[in-house]
Formats: C-alpha cells, sequence, structure tokens
C-alpha cells in the first residue's frame, strides 16, 4: 500500500534544480535503506529514517568491516595470543585514524568512551585545580544538549542565555569571557534541535584571548561537516559513532593531554593503573588513565572506519546533497498552512540536515506517532534532551525533527510532507492513545520479527514531561 502523495507545485521545481538533483539519491549505501515498515492500516512501505540525529544507520562498508573484524575479536592489550594481537592493534590504530579525522595534533590524547555524554563527564574530571580549588568556571549556553549542560552543573560554572542573533550571542559569550576567571568554553558545534552551525573559530579566538580553553560538542556537527581541531585552534572536540555511522554507540574526547593526564581517572578499573595496592594506586597517564575495564573494541574500530568513509567524500557533493534535502524540505514545510519551521538565530547561514518544526493544532508525539504508523516515516519528537532551549522557543511540550545525512534520499522528504499535508486535510487516519506517556496507536495489530520481543516499543522510556 502506498502512503499519500505530496501535490504541491514545489517538487517539480526542486526535481529540476541542479543542487537538488544531487540529493535525489544517496550519497553513500548504510544497512537497512530497503528496511521495510508495516503500516498500521495494511501493506508495507520502505521506511523513511529521518532520525538519523537520534541514531544514524550504519554505513555498508563499516558494516563490512565489522564481519571482517569480528572473528579476531579478542581482549586486547595484555593477551599474547594471535587474536588478541590483531585486536590490540586495530583498537590502538583507531586512535590514529580519529585523530586524523578531525585534524588533531600530534600529541592530542585520544581516548574512546561510551558516547559524547560520557567524554564530557569525563573532561568534568579533568577540570585544573589550583591549591585545592577549581582554577576557573564554565561557561556555556542555554541552548546546549544535555550533555554539555548538565556535567558542568556540578562544577563551578557560567551560563549565557543566547541572543536572537549569532552575532549578538558571541557578543555575550565574548563579554562573560573578558570578566575573567572561566577555565572552559563548552559549546555545540551545531544544535541537536535547529542544525544551525556556531563558529567555532571565532569562539575558540574568543577563549584564548581571555585565557580559557573550548570544547566543542561534535556529536551533530561531525557526521554533517569535517572539522579540523588544530586549524580552528579547538582544544577538545568530543563525538560518537552512533551518530556517525557506525555501530556499538562508542565516544571519543580528542584534545590536549596536559589536564586529562592530570585529572581523575574516569572509570576506576584494571587497565588504568601503574600500580594497585591494598589501600592506594598509582594512576597510568594517556589514554589508558581514562579507559578502566574492557574497552568497545568493535565500537571504536568501527568508528574509526566510519571517519575514513567520510574524509574520503568529496565535500563540495556532500554538502550539495545535504543542502539539497534541508532546502527542499524546509521550502514544503513552510509552504503547508499551520506548519512552523522553528529556528534560535534570525542571522545564521550554515545549518546540518536538522529541521525542527511544529504542526499547529497537534500535539507532537501524536503526529510522530501517525507519521509513523501511517506513512512509515521515522522522525524525532519531544525536547531532544535540550529542555531550556525549547522552552526558550516557545516550546514546552515539544516539537518535530526531521534529521538526515548520506544515507537519505529526496524521496524520505517527500514523503514527511505528503504525510503532514495529508494529516492538515483529512486528520488522523487511525485512532491514537498514550501508552507509558507516548502516543501509540490503538488496537496495533502489528507484529515485530519472531526474533524480536513483541513488546510495545515505548516500554521504559521516560515521559519527558516534567522540568
Amino acid at each position: 500500500m502506498s502512503t499519500a502523495t505530496f501535490n504541491s507545485n514545489i517538487v517539480s521545481s526542486f526535481i529540476e534544480d541542479s543542487p537538488t538533483a544531487a540529493a535525489a539519491r544517496p550519497l553513500a549505501a548504510v544497512t537497512g535503506a530497503e528496511l521495510q515498515a508495516p503500516l498500521i492500516q495494511g501493506g508495507h512501505v520502505r521506511y523513511a529514517n529521518l532520525d538519523y540525529g537520534a541514531s544514524a544507520p550504519a554505513l555498508t562498508v563499516v558494516s563490512a568491516y565489522l564481519n571482517e573484524v569480528l572473528p579476531y575479536y579478542a581482549s586486547v592489550h595484555r593477551g599474547a595470543g594471535f587474536a588478541s594481537q590483531i585486536s590490540t592493534s586495530v583498537y590502538e590504530n583507531s586512535r590514529n585514524i580519529v585523530r586524523e579525522f578531525v585534524g588533531g595534533r600530534a600529541d592530542d590524547s585520544v581516548i574512546f568512551t561510551r558516547n559524547t555524554t560520557d567524554s564530557l563527564n569525563l573532561l568534568a574530571g579533568c577540570l585544573p585545580h589550583l591549591d585545592g580549588q577549581f582554577a576557573g568556571e564554565v561557561l556555556y549556553l542555554d541552548i546546549e544538549h544535555h550533555a554539555n549542560l548538565l556535567p558542568w552543573q556540578g562544577v563551578p560554572h557560567r551560563s549565557v542565555v543566547a541572543e536572537s542573533t549569532l552575532a549578538g550571542t558571541v557578543g555575550k559569550i565574548e563579554a562573560e569571557l573578558a570578566q575573567g576567571g572561566i577555565s572552559l568554553l563548552a559549546v555545540t558545534g551545531a544544535s541537536n534541535v535547529t542544525g544551525e552551525i556556531l563558529p567555532i573559530a571565532r569562539l575558540a579566538s574568543l577563549a584564548h584571548q581571555y585565557g580559557a580553553r573550548i570544547v566543542v560538542d561534535a556529536a551533530q556537527l561531525a557526521p554533517h561537516r569535517r572539522v579540523n581541531i588544530a586549524e580552528a585552534d579547538v582544544d577538545y572536540i568530543v563525538f560518537s559513532g552512533h551518530k556517525l555511522y557506525a555501530p556499538f554507540g562508542a565516544g571519543v574526547i580528542v584534545g590536549r593531554a596536559d589536564w586529562l593526564d592530570a585529572g581523575v581517572p574516569h572509570l576506576a578499573g584494571g587497565g588504568a593503573v601503574r600500580e594497585a595496592r591494598l589501600d592506594s594506586v598509582s594512576w597510568a597517564t594517556g589514554p589508558a588513565r581514562h579507559e578502566g575495564g574492557s574497552p568497545n573494541v568493535l565500537g571504536a574500530a568501527t568508528l574509526a572506519r566510519a571517519t575514513q568513509v567520510l574524509a574520503g567524500l568529496d565535500e563540495d557533493a556532500w554538502h550539495a546533497h545535504e543542502a539539497g534535502i534541508r532546502s527542499y524540505l524546509v521550502e514544503g514545510l513552510e509552504a503547508i498552512d499551520g506548519v512552523t519551521v522553528h529556528r534560535i538565530f534570525s542571522d545564521s547561514e550554515d545549518t546540518i540536515g536538522v529541521v525542527n518544526f511544529s504542526v499547529e493544532g497537534f500535539d507532537a508525539g501524536l503526529v510522530a506517532a501517525y507519521l509513523a504508523a501511517e506513512h512509515g516515516v521515522g522522525l524525532r519528537d519531544g525536547r531532544f534532551c535540550a529542555h531550556p532551549l525549547l522552552k526558550r522557543l516557545g516550546l514546552p511540550s515539544g516539537s518535530l525533527r526531521a534529521s538526515f545525512g548520506v544515507g537519505s534520499r529526496l524521496e524520505d522528504a517527500t514523503r514527511l510532507l505528503a504525510g503532514i499535508q495529508e494529516l492538515k486535510r483529512n486528520g488522523l487516519g487511525w485512532d491514537y492513545v498514550v501508552d507509558e506517556g507516548r502516543w501509540v496507536p490503538a488496537n496495533d495489530h502489528r507484529t515485530y520479527p519472531e526474533w524480536a520481543p513483541n513488546t510495545p516499543g515505548t516500554a521504559g522510556a521516560a515521559p519527558c514531561t516534567v522540568d
């Protein structure tokens, strides 16, 4: 059964437009690209994955690499066996690959973590001290993802409410830095809510001008833009494999070693020590200091392989593919009565493959459930772990986010637009109820694959409705 057709006149004009023609096809192959999703009204349709910003599908090249490496999977660093030696080589070489991907300096430390949140929490434990006290405060914006907000609330900190323009926001950051007492500026590279990119090189220059360092949360930026931290003079960068087309969710922090070598070991355990005694310990330096326990070897390996694939993309084609889908989607949404596309800054010029919007008269969660059940379109709804930002945007109950990447195609955006247009024209085609704080189809008869437990997909999910 096919889903609704998007009938706006912009379809033909966009397809004829050369930049958007490049977006008609995926830029790179991803695993699951032809996944069939069951529709609540019966039949199946190709799943239109517009939730790359949460977790991107694995590149097929990365999936193949995983299968190649998997037979050699073993414990690393202290194993004398052949498989252990191979695994250790793969794991340690992954540091070099990731360092090269971000343009890291030769002496930058590369530490693998569980995810971006873990990386930022690790850095929070490495802030410098002077005479037993923190040597300065952490400065951050109110637009940050919780990963780059909550770790700093446990240390001396200062927050800045972003202005309605990027220029004004940069000015406010400089004013705070000029007051002194800041040791670290923590900023996102691109908003996970709206996709707007911040001027990280400019912010790095300002931080250093006033004696601070800078960490960039590149969880959203790295899958869409090449970042060279040496050229931008960024001290630390963090991102995650699960958003960078790699499975297993490994994260990484790359940056200056002095703070990391002197900081509190992130995970106290085996591998993080030089010598352990019954009542004391001598900690290691370097990445081992923070990688206690058995590391996520395959997560690090696939993350590194994914960076190699992205590094090999033609940047012009990469950006044209993404910009074509985004401009088509934004113009299509803005052409539908009652749909609002949200942004933070009126003067932002560069954005990644993220579009945030709301549909007048409909709860965001209900729209997401409807698009999934009746059109096979997957996107994100809620407050995106950015509660202060959603509140300042006037969206305390949440909004909708469509996000896409190298495996996306123009048809995905067309399917989304068709679904919203049909919703506005005809309303819901099925009854929906709230279950565990989430909207779901009533009397859902669809089944999961036989190997998957057939339980509600929202089981255990936090409703995220109370501050």
